[in-house]
Formats: C-alpha cells, structure tokens, sequence
C-alpha cells in the first residue's frame, strides 16, 4: 500500500500564485450562494498573489504565519495564525485562526485536518493558550468540521461589510478553543 506524499508547512513567498489560485476556486465554490455572483467573478488571482506575496513577506507580527497545505510539491490549501484582533480577548493569550481554505478539488482528503492540527501546534508554540475563529453563520460545513475538532461557540457575532457601501455584508459567528498541556 502507498500513501500519498501530503504535509503542511509554513507558507514562503514564492507560494503566493498557488495561494492565491486556491484561494479563487474555494471563494467561487463556498461563497456562491453568500456573495454576489459580479464580487466572485471579479476575484483576480494576480491581483490576489501580489498581496500574498507581500504579506508572506513582510507579516505585520512575528507571530501571524501562514500555513499551507501540500500534496506532493501543489499546495492544496492554506490558514493563517497570529494573535486575536478582537477587542474583547487578550491578544496576548488567545491566538486567531483565519481563512482555513482547502481547494474545492481535493476536499474530503485530510487536508483539512492536517492544516487545523498545524495551525493549533503553531498557536501553542506561540504561546497562545486560548484561539477564536470566525465564521461565516450559514457555513453548516466549516461550523461542523470545526466543533467536530473540540471548537464551539461563545455567542459572538458580526456583519462584515465586504465592499465598504453597506451593499454586500456577510453574517459571522466566532467559534472558540482552549490549548491544554
């Protein structure tokens, strides 16, 4: 029996087009129904890897990383860590776990998984001891994945407003976990 060569590891510069690739094709299949159609087709991946690369390249905090999915040398995913910006939690202690993306092709495949368990062993060599994600609220999927991996809700909610104008918003909730030695 052979096993696939799949890993995660922290995201370089050089990634960004890969990102940024998958970053489109899981927008387009998970925000179809969220956003409108004009916002997902106007996603430009060049455009996308260019704030990528600057951004893997020069982190705004020594602690925010991004971390990537692979199947052999083809990244398959990507989540992002650093400390909370919410202004109600210790950013200090509770680390935040953004944008967990697994392209649509290969889900179902353990990358998933593989990029959360990573993500939660970055956090804690942090030295965070508590992380919060958030969510979109109609996202039964990630919510279930998420809870099924020892996160729950701690009554949180947002409207975030996506283009700035009031026209597009999108319904959060912020889900929750503890680190334990």
């Amino acid at each position: 029996m052979t096993s696939a060569d799949v890993s995660a590891r922290v995201a370089w510069a050089d990634d960004a087009p890969a990102i940024a690739a998958v970053q489109v094709r899981a927008w387009r299949a998970s925000y179809a129904e969220l956003l409108p159609a004009e916002v997902l087709a106007a996603l430009d991946p060049e455009q996308l890897a260019a704030g990528w690369r600057e951004a893997l390249a020069r982190p705004a905090d020594a602690r925010q990383r991004t971390l990537v999915a692979l199947e052999r040398n083809t990244v398959t995913g990507f989540v992002l860590t650093g400390p909370t910006a919410d202004p109600d939690r210790d950013p200090v202690a509770t680390g935040e776990l953004t944008d967990l993306t697994v392209d649509p092709h290969v889900r179902g495949a353990g990358h998933g998984s593989r990029l959360l368990q990573a993500a939660a062993d970055t956090l804690v060599a942090d030295r965070f001891t508590k992380a919060v994600t958030w969510l979109p609220a109609r996202d039964d999927g990630l919510r279930a994945f998420l809870t099924g991996a020892g996160w729950g809700p701690d009554g949180a909610h947002r409207t975030l407003d996506l283009l700035g104008d009031g026209a597009v918003t999108l319904q959060q909730v912020r889900l929750h976990t503890s680190f334990s030695d």
